[in-house]
């Protein structure tokens, strides 16, 4: 029989005895730093020998003012900024912002347009989930995956740059519909260029590799014995916790949370055309939000051959005044980013300016439930917890 009293000593019935002295918490600072793509980012823990009794996630450290600087930019200038809160994901983060613009105008956007933008929201999807499966294995110590999934990320970067002209942050998206390439010569008679020649088979090629890179995947990471230790039980997020601290997108999911923006709400995007399963798991820890996400590239792969057979004809662009002024009113637009839900509240007074701009970013709740999961953990599966919640920090602070 073990007994502990009141001055830390473990006393043990047969004999022999052993001395546990209690000793004071020590506060360690984890940060701030720059790891691989997240940002940067300081934890203060408050630790008893190896084991965490207390975190908290300090940010700001990169904190860019984006809601203000907006209130002193046109609504066509904010695009490029939104670009840059989640620099992984820079084309999906323009979709939602531009939609609030629409409502507020009364504008729908082409039929065309709209497919287009799915298209590349998928491409954009592929290509974040794709930063994770390179960046989460080598912060568990596999450093060989991060090449397999670069390789294949950059063909899907290349489609995503020839149609828009930009890698990370396109500036792709106009109020109406999508940007016209500007075609002809000095000799010429200007024209308007629809997506290069050979998008599609481009588009079918990327999406091979990235099916292919999928079952490397699998063999590579998901049934890696090393892996499956540093990640199942580990960084368990309950389904009540992700709904009370707002987490959304594939951690969410991971948690047995049946909710994505993508079937819940078919406006934005032409989503309800389109067949694909929402991926769930119900274990909540790390190495289920790592399936999630190598579950969601599939389907997203499956939701891109889908659509570019499905491109309606017609105009990219809609009619639209020259000199965009948004009538008064407040709206408030959501998507389904790779991360979670990104979501734009705009008061507009009139003009060509917002009155105000609020940016609800997914890894702002996602990083937030870190303070309750990683209490009880070891630091190294501090490690583990935090590569899985696959955050940006610029999508924190903005």
């Amino acid at each position: 029989m073990t007994q502990l009293d009141s001055r830390g000593i473990v006393e043990i019935s047969d004999g022999g005895v052993s001395v546990e002295l209690r000793g004071e918490t020590m506060n360690l600072n984890i940060g701030p730093q720059h790891p691989s793509t997240h940002g940067v980012l300081r934890l203060i823990a408050e630790v008893d020998g190896e084991r965490i009794s207390k975190l908290e996630p300090a940010i700001g450290y990169m904190h860019r003012g984006k809601e203000k600087l907006s209130e002193v930019r046109t609504y066509p200038q904010i695009t490029a900024l939104i670009n840059r809160i989640d620099w992984i994901s820079g084309f999906a983060n323009e979709v939602a912002f531009i939609r609030a613009i629409e409502n507020l105008m009364g504008i729908e956007p082409t039929p065309r347009a709209q497919m287009i933008r799915l298209i590349l929201t998928e491409l954009t999807r592929i290509s974040n989930h794709l930063i994770f499966a390179s960046s989460y294995p080598l912060e568990l110590g596999a450093a060989t995956p991060l090449m397999y999934a670069m390789r294949e990320r950059e063909h899907i970067m290349d489609v995503i740059e020839s149609v828009t002209g930009g890698r990370f942050h396109p500036n792709f998206n106009r109020v109406g519909g999508v940007k016209p390439a500007a075609g002809g010569g000095k000799t010429q008679k200007k024209v308007t260029l629809d997506l290069p020649a050979g998008f599609y088979a481009a588009v079918e090629n990327a999406m091979d590799r990235a099916e292919y890179s999928c079952q490397e995947f699998e063999e590579l990471v998901t049934g890696n014995e090393m892996i499956q230790v540093r990640t199942k039980d580990v960084g368990v997020l309950s389904y009540e916790d992700a709904i009370s601290f707002g987490v959304s997108g594939p951690n969410a999911r991971a948690s047995g949370v049946e909710f994505d923006l993508r079937k819940q709400e078919t406006g934005l995007l032409p989503y309800d055309d389109l067949d694909f399963d929402m991926v769930v798991t119900y274990n909540g820890d790390s190495y289920d939000r790592y399936l999630v996400r190598m579950q969601e590239i599939r389907e997203s792969i499956k939701i891109v051959r889908q659509a570019i057979d499905s491109v309606p004809s017609g105009p990219l662009q809609a009619k639209v005044p020259r000199v965009l002024k948004v009538p008064a009113g407040t709206t408030y637009v959501r998507a389904e980013n790779p991360k979670g839900e990104m979501g734009y509240y705009i008061v507009s007074q009139g003009g060509r300016i917002p009155y105000r701009l609020k940016i609800r970013s997914a890894s702002f709740s996602n990083i937030s439930i870190l303070s309750k999961i990683a209490v009880g953990q070891l630091i190294p599966d501090l490690v583990a917890t935090m590569g899985s919640l696959d955050f940006v920090l610029g999508d924190v602070d903005r």
